[in-house]
């Protein structure tokens, strides 16, 4: 009877086993396989660890890593600070409309990633409506440069990427807001703690599991930007914004097609997602 509820567990989830192994695995091994190819379309051969020590020498590549990097380190605590501070907001119980807030700040991180950024592209456009209003109020006197400008380009994809994904992690600390007992806040207020101290001295030392969870994924998500990138700035101007990812894209199908390095990048994203995981793991002090 054991053996039979074995089997009937094992058919259960046999289906699933069998398509991660054959569209997430596989795929995976294949790309593994192909960073130590070259050549051109279907004519590959082996050629050693020589993409590996290619990317130590390209330039092109550690500007884009620079640029990834750059919007990792300002984007995302700037994206998980708001997120916090939003749900906190939205978990007071005197707030009316909050299915309304909740729901419109949930809203962007659903849209199309290529019709916000085109969208995005026009706002922040030399004539966009960026300008228009800043100019209107009198606090610039001559447009902006958001897309031509190396710096304002950059500020441009953080505003992007900010816009749409704080919603998405305000979700997380939202549910996790609503299993904190209130009565934990109750006694704080009695003992005399403002607001802040209740933040910094409950909220935050509660929210450290979803505070790792959401830096993590966001981590890899940056890690991985293209769509913004592509459709906002083109990596521009001269690869003032350019990302690992389109990178990657622009070894595949832009330059002459070079799958084997364009694999070998690949993977240098799996080792960065994987370092700053553990370091993220290990500064949280979750490895107990």
């Amino acid at each position: 009877m054991k053996n039979r509820a074995q089997l009937t567990g094992w058919l259960f989830i046999a289906l699933a086993v069998i398509l991660i192994c054959i569209f997430y695995f596989y795929p995976m091994i294949q790309a593994l396989l192909l960073s130590f190819k070259t050549g051109a379309g279907a004519n590959l051969h082996f050629n050693g660890v020589d993409n590996y020590k290619r990317l130590f020498s390209d330039k092109t590549f550690f500007t884009a890593v620079k640029n990834t990097f750059i919007f990792l380190i300002i984007q995302v605590p700037i994206m998980i600070l708001l997120a916090m501070i939003i749900s906190v907001l939205l978990n007071d119980s005197n707030l009316k409309f909050k299915g309304f807030f909740r729901t419109a700040i949930f809203l962007p991180c659903i849209t199309s990633l290529v019709a916000y950024s085109v969208v995005f592209k026009y706002l922040f456009g030399n004539d966009g409506l960026v300008n228009l209003a800043l100019l209107k109020l009198h606090i610039l006197t001559q447009p902006i440069q958001w897309i031509s400008d190396p710096f304002w380009a950059k500020v441009t994809i953080i505003i992007a990427i900010t816009w749409r994904w704080t919603g998405y992690n305000m979700i997380f600390y939202l549910s996790s807001l609503q299993n904190i007992d209130s009565s934990i806040y109750e006694a704080a207020r009695l003992d005399g703690a403002s607001s802040i101290r209740q933040f910094f001295s409950i909220t935050v030392p509660l929210l450290k599991p979803i505070i790792l969870f959401t830096s993590i994924t966001s981590t890899i998500g940056t890690l991985q930007l293209f769509d913004e990138i592509v459709n906002i700035t083109k990596g521009g101007p001269g690869n003032a914004t350019l990302s690992i990812s389109q990178y990657i894209y622009n070894l595949s199908f832009k330059y002459s097609p070079d799958f084997g390095y364009a694999a070998t990048v690949s993977y240098s994203i799996v080792v960065m997602i994987i370092v700053l995981s553990v370091l993220q793991i290990k500064l949280a002090g979750e490895n107990k």
